[in-house]
């Protein structure tokens, strides 16, 4: 029967999805489309059963809808987070079953590529594995140090078992078994998220083992250092500035100061080309381990020191009593672990930085960095001019640096490009 001019085609409502499901906002769904992979708790408008039903179990799949609800895909679920879902994938309702498959095939994808980007060989044997979001793989994260891998599950729905066992084969299989995996979470991560403590033993060690290993030495351009993973900062070493460190030596000459050196990343690269270094940090504990890194390659000519103390503290005093070098480096810790720290974040970073740019030799060289997500480049870039014109020092752009290419970043989520590196020329 024809219709008749003023009737409507009946409206068509989307099928409300199988499981759990998260209604977003718009702004929320318009990210998500732009390529962004998290929902926060605050774009959350309702949840499906409602917030506080027993049977939204902690870190399960979850659906996610725009406001209509129109399904935008599949993520990972948490109650605790502030990152209340990473996507995962754009089909909805993904059994759990085809989230372990396409996790295992993700995670061979990224090792592949670390074979390409970063193979391991005498000169290099460290690198980053499995870099969560930007490999695809969000809430894991993996790296190798030499014949130790060490693993962290940073969220609830990857902090399960059959995501272990998943993980643990496919390490151990494209190693051929010749690695000591352990799992060790970050303990503020682990805080947040409500994970319970990682098992004390191996998630896989080799077949002809008669202990589990815990320490290796390994190499970053050419040159050794000790891991421990039973402690340390993170997972134990800054593996996304390897070819920062080299591009710092490159440069480097002369009286060297390396800030918040932490196990002597950067001051023994330093040591390769300089005449005295000077290697800084508030932590003993590393500056021991820093020491015992300076013991593993008798080759650096170099004087080195280790000095324990507070940055800020230490370049005011050097300041004060006239103190100069030809070569700084500065790479503190994330000023900025929220968005509402950026401030303060700035402020510190421009405070170190005049403070190093007065202390200089004309000519000298300035190595400065963040690792402050929350900082962009521009920002950060803006902050080293602004103590340039403070300091009266014409400085000089040499190069720009982020992670080494084993911590690749995605392009459409802006917190995977987290590290700047700028090397300077100060007249």
């Amino acid at each position: 029967m024809q219709k008749k001019p003023h009737e409507r085609e009946p409206a068509i409502l989307p099928a409300q999805p199988h499981g759990p499901a998260a209604a977003i906002t718009r702004r929320a769904a318009d990210r998500l489309r732009n390529g962004h992979l998290w929902v926060y708790r605050s774009d959350i408008d309702s949840l499906t059963p409602p917030i506080g039903a027993d049977n939204i179990a902690p870190g399960v799949l979850i659906t996610v809808t725009d406001s209509r609800g129109i399904p935008l895909g599949t993520g990972l679920y948490s109650s605790a987070s502030q990152i209340a879902v990473r996507m995962v994938s754009a089909t909805a309702a993904l059994p759990r079953a085809e989230y372990l498959d396409q996790l295992r095939k993700r995670v061979q994808t990224a090792l592949h590529l670390r074979d390409e980007l970063a193979p391991s060989s005498a000169h290099n044997n460290a690198c980053r594995l499995l870099f969560s979001e930007a490999d695809a793989l969000p809430g894991i994260i993996a790296d190798r140090y030499h014949d130790l891998v060490i693993l962290q599950l940073l969220t609830q729905s990857t902090a399960q078992e059959d995501v272990r066992t998943v993980l643990t084969e496919t390490l151990s299989q494209h190693f051929a078994g010749n690695i000591t995996l352990w799992e060790r979470p970050d303990p503020r991560i682990r805080e947040l998220e409500q994970l319970a403590a990682p098992s004390t033993e191996p998630l896989h060690q080799p077949a002809n083992a008669a202990e589990p290993q815990l320490t290796t030495v390994f190499t970053i351009n050419d040159l050794r250092f000790h891991f421990d993973a039973g402690s340390g900062q993170k997972t134990g070493a800054f593996l996304d500035q390897r070819l920062n460190y080299a591009a710092a030596a490159r440069h480097a000459r002369g009286i060297a100061l390396d800030v918040c050196t932490y196990q002597g990343g950067f001051a023994l690269h330093l040591a390769q080309h300089c005449q005295r270094v000077t290697g800084v940090d508030a932590s003993r504990s590393a500056l021991q381990v820093a020491d015992r890194n300076l013991q593993l390659n008798p080759s650096l000519a170099a004087q080195v020191d280790w000095l324990e103390a507070d940055a800020f503290e230490l370049l005011r005093e050097y300041e004060s009593t006239g103190q100069r070098f030809d070569t700084i480096v500065l790479d503190p810790p994330a000023f900025a672990k929220s968005r509402r720290a950026a401030e303060g974040a700035m402020r510190g970073y421009k405070e170190l930085n005049l403070r190093a740019l007065k202390m200089l030799q004309p000519g000298g060289t300035l190595i400065t960095c963040s690792c402050s997500h929350h900082v962009g480049l521009p920002e950060f870039t803006e902050v080293v001019a602004s103590a340039a014109a403070d300091a009266s020092r014409t400085v000089q752009l040499l190069e720009v640096h982020g992670a080494a290419p084993d911590h690749p970043a995605i392009l459409t989520l802006p917190e995977t490009s987290y590290l700047k590196c700028l090397i300077c020329r100060v007249a």
